[in-house]
């Protein structure tokens, strides 16, 4: 009774807009469908545009079944979906929020288990009400993120060091500073740390600033149209407080540019003050908040 209840109480306040679900089985038709949606807000959807790209230039990178939707309403994208098990769902700026509730209806009706659901702030709280109503389940607000974009990098003072590409010589390095990064960012080790340092590697797209010795490590990567998306960013505890994070992403991000990129996008932890305060000073500006969702294990069928 309760998840009926949530339920006509979305309800009234989406509306009752027919909403058609599309789901896609190639990465490519899927991205010729959607990207002038994703488009219209690039930085918002800098994400998403990564995730496709790399779907569509490395096919074998992800062994499982994806979701891959798209809901329309007059034959008008309102919105977009993307997940890879057993990560969570992805969503775009939804236009019209009934399709929050089409999206969790197609998702039950398929039998997925949710982790849980990486969205703009707005959408992700409106997909986790219509989940819990579905589902029974509970929630829990982890990560409050904020994506910055930047079009010029401002004048900084560099520290001691320079930029360069990470190689193979690095890699238990990289290994290490990844894994140590997950703790940091996620709680944990996320187990997949190797496999992530292989194939950024193979795509040139993990960088070091070199000091004496390494001191920091940035990933940066063409992910849109017109942009790169920069991260994760690490730098290991003893070597804070030196510049060295502020100095490789500035260098980092004038590369991007010099090589054509319009913009650049990262993602930042609302908590983590210091990192907001230093990619503002190169000259990131905040586009939009993301929020991350967790969902607990099945509690109750609420439609049983």
């Amino acid at each position: 009774m309760i998840g009926n209840e949530c339920l006509a109480f979305l309800h009234s306040l989406f509306g009752d807009s027919e909403m058609k679900v599309h789901r896609f089985e190639d990465a490519s038709e899927f991205y010729q469908q959607v990207k002038d949606y994703l488009l219209s807000d690039e930085a918002q959807h800098c994400l998403l545009l990564s995730i496709v790209n790399t779907l569509i230039l490395y096919p074998g990178r992800y062994n499982c079944n994806l979701y891959l939707a798209t809901v329309e309403t007059n034959g008008n994208i309102v919105a977009v979906a993307m997940r890879i098990p057993p990560r969570k769902l992805l969503l775009s700026k939804i236009q019209d929020n009934a399709a929050v509730e089409a999206i969790a209806q197609d998702l039950h009706d398929d039998r997925q288990q949710l982790p849980g659901v990486n969205s703009l702030a707005e959408q992700a709280k409106a997909f986790t009400q219509a989940w819990l109503a579905l589902t029974g389940k509970t929630s829990e607000l982890g990560m409050q993120l904020r994506i910055h974009q930047l079009d010029k990098v401002e004048p900084i003072a560099r520290c001691n060091g320079y930029l360069r590409h990470a190689t193979q010589d690095d890699f238990d390095l990289l290994v290490d500073w990844y894994k140590a990064f997950s703790v940091e960012a996620f709680g944990a080790v996320k187990g997949n740390e190797e496999r992530s340092v292989k194939g950024d590697l193979s795509q040139k797209n993990l960088y070091l600033w070199q000091d004496r010795t390494p001191v920091s490590i940035v990933c940066g990567k063409v992910s849109t149209p017109n942009g790169s998306w920069i991260g994760p960013v690490y730098t290991p505890p003893e070597y804070r407080r030196k510049g060295y994070a502020t100095s490789c992403v500035a260098a980092l991000s004038q590369i991007l540019l010099d090589r054509g990129c319009r913009y650049c996008f990262l993602f930042t932890d609302l908590a983590n003050l210091t990192s907001n305060h230093i990619y503002r000073i190169i000259g990131y500006q905040p586009v939009c908040d993301w929020h991350d969702y967790s969902f607990s294990e099945d509690i109750a069928d609420a439609t049983a």
